[in-house]
């Protein structure tokens, strides 16, 4: 289990941030975007929303391509779908938890 943490905690490290979580949602909503565009849903600069992006990059979370003098980001969704699956796991454990607790009380 450590080290299935380990594994996920950079992914959950990015995500963690409110600009990487609002630049990751308007990718998701909008589709594939330049930095300038990326600029207009968080409030900093060019340069600290080209820090975000390229952390998120460096996770898996979203790819870059050049076109022309841009840069264009689109989210990866795979990285997403094992968080998911992460959570998941992590919830159905917790109810087990909950329902063996509840058969513990009741039986009392």
């Amino acid at each position: 289990m450590s080290t299935a943490v380990d594994a996920k905690a950079p992914l959950f490290d990015a995500l963690g941030d409110p600009n990487r979580l609002r630049i990751i949602t308007r990718l998701c909503d909008g589709g594939p975007c330049s930095t300038s565009q990326v600029t207009q849903v968080i409030p900093v600069t060019r340069q600290a929303a080209t820090k975000h992006l390229q952390m998120l990059e460096a996770v898996g979370l979203v790819s870059s391509h050049r076109q022309g003098r841009e840069r264009i980001w689109r989210v990866c969704p795979e990285p997403l779908a094992e968080a998911s699956d992460y959570l998941t796991a992590l919830s159905q454990r917790w109810d087990r938890a909950i329902d063996r607790l509840r058969a513990y009380i009741e039986d009392d």
